[in-house]
């Protein structure tokens, strides 16, 4: 993958290539420039949620842990990358248009006071399909960081569509991401998963925090038996061989689900996450 799509070399470039590049000037590490904060906000640590492919409850994570930093009395808002995908509004149980204010968009709150900024809240019908090519839908992520009046958040996470596109390169290169959780399931393809997205954060020089095993096991309701569905877990090896901590194993729980569809993932508690909820708090 490029590091600088402006260098005339980007179809061959590498991290250790980008490093003493003529074109990287602008930026650290990447050559591009950083774009500047709305200026009527003031974030203090933007952490992206992403995943190698979809379908691992990547939306699911960056919920849980917005509402969680959120209990233990920070300022949060989530910012819905996945444009074409958006299911923030939906687990927050947020519904309903932006509008704006001085100096840009106004994030909706919800009920546990998390800020939050999704193209489904700017769209007459939600249902409505986002079209868009990939220059356009980067663009919108832009403004979303630098037309948006955020406020005073002291953690802002980022969730991003899966895999490593237009969407995670410009989110990479132009915001100040301060780090990324990689999220996950237990299949044996895991390793290379998570090996795409470790590797593309490297490259933009991104510190990886750690990762979260989502539907790691069933708990039978009736002996508390752990059943592994997906087949037994393997984030453990991965995390050991990149040198990384497991923010936490989540369950395959039917009442995730449900708090989801309702809207009230702040219902939920995740000790499970406990792990990586401190770890965000030192970073």
């Amino acid at each position: 993958m490029p590091e600088n799509s402006n260098c005339s070399g980007a179809s061959t470039c590498s991290k250790e290539s980008c490093e003493g590049c003529p074109s990287n000037k602008k930026g650290k590490g990447n050559g591009i420039g950083k774009e500047p904060m709305n200026e009527f906000s003031h974030i203090k640590k933007v952490i992206g949620i992403v995943s190698g492919k979809g379908g691992v409850g990547k939306s699911f994570v960056t919920g849980s842990l917005a509402c969680a930093m959120a209990k233990a009395g920070y300022r949060v808002g989530v910012m819905d990358a996945d444009v074409t995908g958006p299911s923030i509004p939906k687990i927050f149980g947020v519904h309903g248009q932006l509008h704006g204010g001085e100096g840009g968009m106004v994030p909706m709150e919800a009920e546990n006071g998390v800020k939050i900024v999704s193209v489904n809240l700017l769209l007459d019908d939600e249902e409505a399909p986002v079209i868009w090519r990939g220059p356009v839908i980067a663009g919108v992520v832009k403004q979303f960081w630098n037309e948006t009046v955020w406020g005073d958040l002291d953690y802002l996470f980022v969730d991003m569509p899966p895999g490593t596109g237009d969407v995670p390169l410009t989110v990479f290169q132009s915001l100040p991401v301060d780090g990324v959780v990689i999220v996950t399931s237990p299949q044996e393809l895991v390793q290379m998963i998570v090996k795409k997205a470790y590797n593309m954060a490297e490259m933009m020089h991104v510190p990886v925090l750690g990762l979260v095993e989502n539907f790691s096991y069933l708990k039978c309701p009736d002996c508390g038996k752990e059943m592994r569905l997906f087949g037994e877990s393997h984030v453990e090896e991965v995390a050991s061989e990149l040198g990384l901590p497991v923010f936490g194993k989540l369950p395959l729980d039917p009442s995730f689900a449900r708090r989801a569809d309702e809207g009230k993932i702040m219902e939920l508690e995740h000790d499970e996450l406990q792990t990586g909820i401190e770890k965000l708090k030192q970073i």
